[in-house]
């Protein structure tokens, strides 16, 4: 009989992405996977609580750390593998010229504020986007020249630059990397030279030490050798998302490309 897993994965989808790679990579070894879906602090408290085993895919130090260390004061972690680096970012499309929109200062400039839309539709509350956007908002003072910064879903925030792109609108796009967007449109980053967008992070497995003893010591070295990239993920991504192509189908074909 297999031993069972249940795997954390936060409810965006290139985690989901990572997290069919990961299942696929802990099924081949034998163990059953139970995936299960929540949002980034939620699955932060299940892997602390024990309903979870394992989480992925953690960005540490800079969007997840906070999360991280309060499951480490009940139960000790251990990161596993290197998925991709990601990072957060404001964006514009292409279009938007760079002697106009260089960095997140310009927004403030008048004929900026006239073109660009007011309206900048985030994601989730948890996300590190989330609250790295509602600070620059206020350090820059974004709010009182007539921006707004709100939160939604994941699909609002994509569907909103999709549309407005299509109409050539001047917007401003909080996203990050890897997101599936990258793999289809141009997004420019805008410099942040304040540092309020965190860092580059790591986006690694996690694991409750405790349950460390469910695998042998090559199994953990397998798990700690994955690699995976921003781009790899915001293809599949891609793929998934807006292709409609099944995401375990999807992630299967990949690994075994990889293995040929």
């Amino acid at each position: 009989m297999s031993q069972k897993l249940t795997l954390g994965v936060t409810d965006l989808s290139f985690h989901r992405i990572t997290a069919s790679l990961i299942s696929h990579v802990l099924q081949s070894m034998g163990f059953e996977v139970e995936r299960v879906y929540s949002p980034h602090q939620e699955n932060f408290k299940k892997l602390k609580d024990g309903e979870i085993d394992l989480l992925t895919s953690a960005w540490l130090p800079s969007s997840h750390g906070m999360y991280k260390s309060e499951v480490e004061e009940v139960e000790p972690l251990i990161e596993l593998g290197l998925h991709y680096e990601p990072y957060a970012l404001w964006g514009v499309p292409d279009y938007v010229p760079t002697e106009d929109v260089a960095e997140v200062a310009d927004l403030l400039k008048p004929d900026v504020v006239k073109k660009m839309e007011n309206d900048i539709q985030g994601i989730n509350p948890g996300a590190g986007i989330t609250r790295f956007s509602i600070k620059m908002m206020e350090e820059y003072g974004l709010n009182d020249a007539g921006y707004a910064f709100h939160t939604g879903t994941e699909e609002a925030c994509f569907s909103t630059f999709e549309q407005a792109v299509e109409n050539k609108e001047w917007f401003i796009v909080p996203l990050w990397k890897p997101q599936f967007l990258h793999y289809r449109y141009n997004i420019r980053e805008i410099k942040e030279p304040k540092g309020l967008l965190g860092i580059v992070d790591r986006a690694v497995l996690l694991l409750r030490e405790s349950k460390k003893e469910l695998f042998t010591k090559e199994q953990l070295e397998t798990l700690d050798t994955l690699r995976f990239s921003n781009e790899i993920i915001a293809e599949l991504d891609y793929k998934v998302s807006r292709e409609n192509q099944p995401i375990d189908t999807v992630t299967a074909n990949w690994l075994a490309a990889q293995s040929q």
